[in-house]
């Protein structure tokens, strides 16, 4: 098990020694199958035997995955197939055909092909669970249990399985599922265990919800054009709400979201990659494991309510040891995070705003009179450190009326 800060290299970190270990025990590459429809003799079907099977939650973070399988391959033989849903199952089955050595899949795909005879476990000697807290929280613990239980996979051992599981974070029930699949496992931790690295500077703002639209545009307004920011929403809906605002207001914006097709995903993201879209608006889809390059500012727009996502969403920031900006909206509703918000920005050695500090110790209770008093500001106050940013002029004060909290938000 191997716990380190979000940017910090984990995926070669289990890539790399999986792909020498291959190659340092008499690697020869798997032939394709004889059939191009994978039928043996006599009708039977014949089955992608790989060697290595490496489960993520979600299919960006698969293909992701799977590219950084090729470049470290690269002149080996090994081949990598990528299984996930949205994609047509006879075109993953024709490439597992030509032959396949390291499987990229997510939990649904690979159990189904598991199913059908199309994917053989029985030569699996490497396991590998990337993000797995996030494969549980997303109900998949019942297809991982049958994957590693139910197809033949050999059991964990020094003459068996090896089983790695990598994350940022490693709630209790990932302990607990570590200790069924795992033999005499250890736990390696690079840094403080879910922690933010230093390399991102943390910005917390006091923004009142029909405010937070002004407010990304005068973010947006003082940053380089050719940066590459990541703003986080909750709703598939408000993604695409923000998406038409910064259209609007004469940005170029998309939008990703479980309810676009994996085309249009793949599409939003290489073009966020290459900065043709330099903003790109997502639901938690984008939170984990996701390796996009030069990610200059990470914005949260709507925050989570779980302080790991915090965590996981900032670290799409300042990766690899380059440095990187995010910024938060914060008011009293978020009373809930707070207390653990201010815990994370100490530990990171961030300034902590003082009205946080406030929304962490009452509760929210603090500064409700000065929203019903009118006065725009923390609690009443007319320090500017306390103020809702006031409305801009630009799109007509987009920030209320159709695009406020009405509107999906």
């Amino acid at each position: 098990m191997a716990c380190a800060q979000t940017g910090s290299g984990k995926t070669a970190a289990f890539l790399i020694p999986t792909i020498q270990n291959l190659l340092d025990n008499n690697y020869q590459p798997q032939p394709p199958l004889s059939s191009g429809y994978g039928r043996g003799s006599y009708g039977r079907r014949q089955a992608s035997k790989p060697r290595v099977v490496i489960m993520c939650p979600v299919r960006e973070l698969a293909i992701q995955i799977q590219r950084e399988c090729w470049k470290f391959t690269y002149d080996t033989g090994m081949r990598t197939v990528c299984l996930y849903g949205g994609q047509k199952a006879a075109e993953q089955q024709a490439q597992l055909n030509l032959g396949c050595d390291i499987v990229v899949a997510t939990p649904g795909r690979l159990i189904d092909f598991c199913q059908r005879e199309i994917v053989d476990l029985s030569e699996v000697h490497t396991l590998i669970m990337d993000e797995a807290d996030r494969m549980l929280e997303m109900g998949f613990e019942e297809q991982i249990r049958a994957i590693v239980d139910e197809f033949g996979m050999l059991q964990p051992g020094p003459d068996g399985r090896q089983t790695l599981m990598v994350s940022a974070t490693f709630p209790d029930n990932m302990r607990l599922l570590a200790a069924d699949f795992m033999y005499h496992y250890l736990f390696i931790a690079v840094g403080v265990v879910g922690s933010t690295t230093s390399n991102i500077t943390q910005s917390i703002k006091y923004v009142q919800n029909p405010d937070k639209f002004n407010q990304l545009l005068l973010l947006l307004d003082a940053a380089d054009e050719s940066n590459l920011t990541l703003v986080f929403v909750e709703t598939k809906r408000g993604a695409d709400n923000l998406v038409h605002f910064l259209m609007d207001n004469g940005y170029r914006a998309q939008s990703i979201h479980g309810d676009r097709s994996q085309q249009e995903r793949e599409a939003a993201l290489y073009s966020f990659r290459m900065g043709r879209t330099p903003i790109l608006i997502a639901t938690d889809v984008a939170q984990r494991g996701l390796d996009i390059p030069h990610v200059t500012h990470v914005i949260n727009f709507d925050m989570p309510k779980d302080i790991q996502d915090y965590v996981h969403r900032i670290g799409r920031t300042g990766r690899v040891g380059n440095t990187g900006y995010a910024t938060a909206f914060i008011n009293e509703q978020h009373s809930g995070i707070a207390p653990a918000l201010v815990e994370k920005l100490r530990e990171a050695d961030q300034e902590i705003p003082e009205f946080l500090t406030k929304i962490a110790s009452f509760g929210g209770g603090y500064g409700r009179g000065g929203r019903r008093g009118g006065g725009g500001g923390y609690g009443g106050h007319n320090d500017s450190r306390y103020s809702a940013p006031r409305k801009s002029n630009r799109g007509g004060g987009g920030g209320g009326g159709g695009w406020g909290c009405d509107s999906g938000w």
